[in-house]
């Protein structure tokens, strides 16, 4: 294979090889973590919402963010919003790994391949 590269300026985004060659995820978890990636912040990144965008059915999506949150990469909490309802806060990690405290996120979810080995942490 020969890559032909282009050197984007503008309207682009960068995805580490983390998650570009993750070897668990499917290719439509993949994607969507890169579309979630892209958007803006505040973006709404519901299964309807990325239904409506995107050509995989809502059961696909669903999957796919299921697989987003067991690697570490998306978490959901469902919070009550004023007037009573129920609202699901989506946080999305570039990478996953040990959270900065503070974070709803517990390093544990994460599987181990991401996190540092223990010789590869700095001490402060």
């Amino acid at each position: 294979m020969t890559h032909v590269r282009h050197r984007h300026d503008t309207h682009f985004t960068v995805v580490g090889n983390h998650l570009a060659l993750h070897p668990t995820l499917s290719a439509v978890a993949i994607g969507l973590a890169v579309r979630i990636q892209a958007l803006a912040d505040g973006a709404h990144v519901s299964i309807r919402a990325l239904s409506m965008q995107l050509p995989e059915t809502e059961y696909r999506i669903a999957r796919a963010l299921k697989e987003l949150e067991v690697a570490g990469y998306l978490e959901r909490r469902r919070e009550r919003a004023p007037g009573q309802r129920i609202v699901t806060r989506t946080t999305y990690y570039e990478h996953p790994g040990p959270r900065p405290s503070g974070c709803a996120a517990q390093a544990a979810t994460v599987p181990s391949w991401t996190r540092p080995r223990p010789e590869a942490r700095t001490r402060r």
